[in-house]
């Protein structure tokens, strides 16, 4: 079992920067894929950004350019660097990580609110 414990959300206004945390615990050797993912209301849930076990990198269209995914493998900490943030940013932000065998786990969830 992986346990996921985020921190990081808050508000900021429009042009600011934000860095989200990930902790994981547990059974983190048989993590293969992490990821952000995030859910705004009335929207279905978007992949955000990725990080491979390799350290490879996908990101959403949406925020390429601005974000930016990161790992530190020895601590089993990933982060989400969000600069240049729009209000369509605005959404509660879930850490997840994909293992083998095949199971899916996701954090709390941390808002993020952008406004003026």
């Amino acid at each position: 079992q992986v346990q996921l414990v985020e921190s990081g959300g808050g508000l900021v206004q429009p042009g600011g920067s934000l860095r989200l945390s990930c902790a994981a615990s547990g059974s983190t050797f048989s993590i293969n894929v992490m990821g952000w993912y995030r859910q705004a209301p009335g929207k279905q849930r978007e992949l955000v950004a990725t990080i491979t076990s390799g350290g490879g990198t996908g990101y959403a269209d949406s925020v390429k350019d601005r974000f930016t995914i990161s790992r530190d493998k020895t601590k089993n900490l990933v982060y989400l660097q969000m600069n240049s943030l729009k209000p369509e940013d605005t959404a509660v932000y879930y850490c997840n990580a994909v293992t083998m065998p095949h199971f899916v786990y996701w954090g709390q969830g941390t808002q993020v609110t952008v406004s003026s």
